[in-house]
């Protein structure tokens, strides 16, 4: 009988409202989760994700970091080291924070010797995924990105018919992902500012994480222009991004991002893959049109964030919907990607239960070289080119889009070029 694995999520915002809890209870009541705790700035989110899932998940509960009851003006910047550090060792930590502060909540869990599970992008320098990874090898300790377009049943057939030839190499291509405008009025307006991120590294790194994914090419140069507006409490940021990344072979692709997808519109947001390949004498195409997937719905009354009545549905992302068990369950490859991470930390431990010290660690390096090399759950050594990729992004976009170069070799890093 294996054993489950407690599980701590640290950031309680839109993404652990969205897709994290609502997994990781139903993996608790499959018996591969144990205990659950989520750690927040406040309570405010806190409390919202306490009321939130009674109908879906009825009598699941987790422990709240502050307690749901402190008064949410209150802060507590600091209490998820104090937190992470009460853990016992080898749990699980789910890294839900805003881009840059990834790396410093990774790093003390790690400190914690806890296996990780973090949103994209992992860190925003490559010097840091190194840093990770090799920390992480040294302890045995898994780290799991949750690019979720991965787990895309269609993104998985590309890659097969990529690697067997039947498409050709990509050549050019274009990709598109609009995120809705009431993002804006959301905590993204506190920190989704000029100088931490931009529309390109947040939610563009997912499709260049996938083209990557489906043909192993490096990425070698990279230009982002942005479009700066103002959030509502008067922070300024990039609504939209338009970026460049031309590959080792000479590939071209186009990535358009942006928080402006209409409230009113259909669809929760825009997002699509386009990608043309050359082979002998022929071409081949793969289009991948994420956000109409033949599923049609129009309501009594708006229902969701933005409260439209007509909806596009895409029922392939994550979806709750009813099954043979009390409540709801969730499906989807959002659901499959974070539980494919979850369920790698739990075989790990359960493997390893019993082993002595020196063979335990080698085992679980075994698992970590073996899953890095299999390149399905990305991880830091399978998917750092992302952050070469971050790096130049973001040179480009602070500096009016020029191009930035990607050196490979000893010492990888991107620089304005010459």
């Amino acid at each position: 009988m294996t054993k489950p694995i407690d599980v701590t999520i640290v950031g309680g915002g839109m993404i652990t409202f969205d897709l994290l809890l609502p997994s990781i209870y139903h993996m608790q009541r499959t018996g591969v989760v144990g205990k659950i705790a989520i750690c927040a700035l406040d309570s405010q989110p806190l409390k919202a994700l306490k009321e939130g899932f009674g109908q879906a998940f009825p009598g699941q509960d987790f422990t709240a970091h502050p307690s749901e009851k402190e008064d949410p003006r209150k802060k507590f910047p600091t209490l998820y080291q104090s937190v992470l550090a009460a853990m016992p060792k080898r749990r699980a930590v789910v890294v839900a924070m805003p881009d840059q502060f990834h790396y410093d909540v990774v790093m003390e869990a790690m400190k914690s010797d806890q296996h990780v599970l973090c949103v994209k992008p992992l860190v925003m320098k490559y010097a840091q995924a190194v840093e990770v990874e090799k920390l992480a090898y040294d302890k045995g300790l898994f780290i799991g990105i949750e690019y979720h377009k991965r787990f895309d049943h269609r993104s998985l057939i590309a890659r097969r018919h990529y690697e067997l030839g039947d498409f050709g190499e990509f050549v050019i291509g274009e990709a598109k992902m609009i995120e809705p405008r009431y993002y804006r009025s959301s905590n993204f307006q506190n920190w989704f500012t000029c100088d931490k991120t931009d529309p390109f590294v947040y939610v563009g790194c997912h499709y260049v994480d996938l083209v990557w994914f489906i043909t192993k090419l490096k990425p070698a140069r990279v230009s982002v222009s942005g479009v700066k507006g103002k959030f509502p409490n008067g922070n300024e940021g990039f609504m939209w991004a338009n970026g460049r990344v031309i590959y080792e072979n000479g590939a071209v692709l186009s990535v358009t991002d942006g928080l402006g997808y209409p409230d009113e519109g259909a669809g929760s947001n825009e997002q699509c893959l386009t990608m043309f390949c050359e082979g002998s004498g022929k071409t081949g195409l793969i289009a991948h049109d994420d956000q109409f997937r033949g599923v049609e719905h129009s309501y009594l009354k708006g229902i969701g964030c933005a409260g439209s009545v007509f909806n596009y549905i895409n029922p392939d992302f994550y979806r709750l919907v009813p099954w043979e068990g009390p409540g709801y369950k969730p499906v989807g490859y959002g659901f499959d990607s974070v539980a494919a991470t979850i369920n790698m930390i739990h075989r790990i431990e359960n493997d390893v239960t019993g082993l002595p010290v020196e063979e335990s660690l080698a085992k679980r390096r075994a698992i970590i070289k073996d899953v890095d090399e299999k390149a399905i759950i990305a991880t830091p050594a399978n998917s750092n080119t992302n952050e070469l990729v971050v790096e130049a992004a973001r040179l480009s976009i602070l500096n009016d889009g020029k191009m930035a170069r990607i050196v490979y070799g000893k010492n990888p890093r991107a620089e304005l070029a010459t």
